[in-house]
């Protein structure tokens, strides 16, 4: 529940049926060229006529091509040399003010007649979501390149990953080293994180220990808490780090049931405790699938849809015992798995069978008195937390990938969040899917191993919907004529700027489309959770003291020179002792990880390091209070660094450096400067007295 209100504001306008009202666009078109002899006498029109008469071959053969070029540009076929006739005066013309209005005016009707270069897409990456692909393309009346292009494409969509392809501009549907944020081990580590610096914040998450790295203390809690509390009887659900599908998940009662046996060291894996009371429909458990589109990185900005898939079990749900330990289709809702159930339910009807709508679940409990928009409020809180956690490692990964000043192309990505709802209605982050299955079919057993592909009505008007949303909200053309708002000038108004809806000037293949089902959430409620982004700060000055781009690992050199640039080192702190804090915590951390490729520190293991110096340096006072104290004071040091550094190359001495800096080769004065927690020297300056 976002803080502030009880009505909760993130939630306000979201159905009982899990729709919402669009809101009118407003965004008007930016003023077009006008056409010197648009207003011309009919006999120039003639010519003119003529002259496009004469071009008009070339421009459909270019557009067959894929020409990137605006068709509103002058053909290279056009005469050149013939001067320009003298302009008519408009014979309505009585001001020099009113003059304009008549040329805009029929400017602007030349300018609407001119056909707009349709968006091109490379879909021959796109493997299982080509079928819900290509029908938004066709609904968008976009130019589809099933096989690749010679030529850089607008959009490129890749099914899996990346790395699909090399791509240097345009846009990708991928985020470099996303997969590897969003497994299990990696995922449980970030949140772990945020549970240390905002206990309240973050107990949507179960609570996790990672095997076998953390097995014995896995073993000495859950002795604790029994000794103290011997009615106390647990379950824990055992699921592999990179598993999908429910591969290899089980449950067990007692710690000494984990299989160490076999090859868990090669594939470790993640223990939690189990949800044991979840709410029931027709007494199945379920869970949600809830579709987020992170649209940008930085700045961050996050849009969630407004309908979801829910997914039944297929057998009436009992609280664990050692009897129905083992009945996968009691306790998890794995489509992959239920599938295979013979009480599995195919239908075309949302609010039946085994698969369902997101809003029929939440009409039904509206029916039964439910606040649908607490829940929402709940769910849209739950999803911000969970990206601030992800997004430090990711702009690790996006600095290795993409770094500054060479070139790349930008990134957006649809997750698949999996969530589960308590009996009290409280959402409970199962995990989070880099690659959701956008198939938009089941497949149905005609025999026994027999299958036959069905098309699914019910994925298909959510899916579909999605990727045609996300596609329209990042349509490079559009974005250029319109620029959207980063965020509504009055957050506490729900109904201000819900929904992204088609300005007046868009083509009529996107005004003729239903409105964008995807909702901002971020940073339209900014200021409710960027007290949180203390980790996305702190990966802020883990970037700048990398040292070689495209590096992920901190090297001792780094570390010593993050210290001295900070001013971190004193009598109880010397640089002796800063060695071996670096060399204690990156020798554990690399124990613990199986990329063994480049040595030095992790970001993980330079947040730990954080944490120490932060305890030691302000002491008697909680955890978040520390580390946002020490963030204040080394981005208050390096502003004043970067100052003078700045003030060395305007009077001349850019080539040489002051004494004791040391920066990543091509870093600029403000590269590695937080843009949430340092908003110029003068801010950090009202903290100084309090952190010396």
């Amino acid at each position: 529940m976002l803080p502030g209100s009880a009505t909760e504001r993130p939630a306000a306008g979201w159905g009982a049926e899990g729709t919402m009202a669009a809101v009118a666009g407003a965004a008007s078109e930016g003023q077009p060229r006008v056409d010197p002899g648009a207003a011309g006498e009919p006999e120039r029109k003639t010519a003119a006529a003529e002259q496009r008469q004469h071009r008009a071959p070339a421009r459909p053969r270019a557009a067959e091509e894929g020409d990137a070029r605006d068709p509103r540009q002058p053909s290279p076929l056009a005469p050149r040399s013939q001067p320009a006739l003298p302009r008519a005066p408009c014979p309505q013309r009585k001001a020099r003010g009113q003059g304009r209005s008549c040329k805009r005016s029929s400017s602007l009707r030349a300018d609407e007649s001119r056909p707009r270069r349709p968006v091109t897409v490379d879909s021959s990456k796109a493997r299982t979501s080509l079928d819900a692909l290509k029908i938004s393309l066709r609904q968008l009346k976009w130019k589809e390149f099933p096989f690749g292009r010679r030529m850089p494409c607008d959009i490129y969509w890749h099914g899996v990953s990346f790395h699909d392809s090399d791509i240097f501009s345009g846009q990708v549907n991928k985020f470099p080293g996303m997969t590897e944020t969003v497994r299990k081990i990696t995922l449980s580590r970030a949140v772990r994180i945020m549970q240390e610096l905002f206990p309240e914040e973050y107990n949507f998450y179960p609570r996790s220990w990672i095997l076998p790295d953390e097995f014995q203390r896995f073993v000495a809690q859950v002795r604790m808490v029994k000794d103290g509390n011997p009615s106390w009887k647990p379950t824990f659900i055992v699921k592999p780090d990179g598993g999908c599908q429910g591969d290899g998940i089980y449950l067990i009662k007692d710690p000494r049931d984990i299989r160490l046996a076999g090859n868990l060291q090669s594939r470790p894996a993640v223990v939690q405790e189990y949800i044991c009371k979840p709410l029931l429909i027709d007494k199945l458990k379920f869970d949600i699938r809830l579709y987020v589109l992170l649209k940008s990185l930085e700045p961050l900005e996050i849009y969630i849809a407004k309908d979801g898939l829910s997914r039944f079990c297929t057998e009436p749900y009992q609280e664990p015992t050692s009897k129905n330990l083992h009945h996968i289709f009691m306790h998890l809702t794995n489509y992959s798995l239920n599938i295979h159930s013979s009480n599995f339910v195919h239908s075309d009807s949302a609010n039946t069978g085994s698969k369902r709508t997101f809003s029929s679940i939440l009409g039904r409990l509206s029916s039964k008195g439910v606040d649908i928009k607490k829940v929402w409020s709940d769910i849209i809180s739950l999803v911000i937390k969970t990206v601030i956690a992800l997004t430090p490692e990711l702009k690790v990964f996006y600095q290795s990938d993409i770094p500054a000043g060479r070139p790349g192309p930008t990134c957006f990505q649809i997750l698949g969040f999996d969530i589960l709802l308590m009996k009290n209605l409280k959402p409970i982050l199962l995990e989070v899917n880099a690659n959701p299955s956008m198939r938009i079919e089941h497949e149905q057993e005609l025999s026994p191993g027999v299958f036959e592909h069905v098309p699914s009505a019910v994925d298909e008007a959510v899916k579909v919907a999605v990727i045609r949303d996300t596609l329209r909200l990042m349509d490079p053309l559009q974005n250029k004529r319109d620029a959207q708002p980063q965020q509504s000038e009055n957050p506490e108004d729900p109904s201000d700027g819900d929904m992204h809806t088609a300005p007046e000037g868009r083509s009529h293949s996107e005004t003729s489309l239903p409105s964008i089902c995807l909702k901002q959430v971020f940073p339209k409620y900014a200021k409710h959770f960027n007290y949180l982004r203390l980790v996305d700060r702190m990966a802020n000055l883990f970037i700048r003291f990398l040292g070689i781009k495209g590096t992920m690992k901190l090297g001792p050199t780094g570390f010593r020179t993050f210290i001295r640039n900070c001013r971190l080192s004193s009598s109880s702190l010397s640089m002796a002792a800063v060695d071996i804090l670096y060399i204690d915590i990156t020798r554990r951390w690399s124990s613990m990880t199986l990329d063994h490729g480049d040595s030095g520190m992790c970001l993980q293991a330079f947040v730990e390091a954080f944490f120490y110096l932060a305890q030691r340096k302000f002491k008697m006072r909680p955890l978040h209070v520390q580390v946002a104290s020490l963030i204040d004071l080394c981005e208050y040091h390096l502003s004043l660094l970067d100052e003078k550094r700045l003030m060395c190359g305007r009077s001349g001495t850019a080539g040489t450096r002051p004494p004791g800096s040391s920066t990543p080769q091509g870093a600029t004065p403000s590269e590695g400067t937080s843009p949430l927690g340092l908003n110029g020297a003068n801010k950090l300056s009202q903290s100084k007295y309090l952190l010396s």
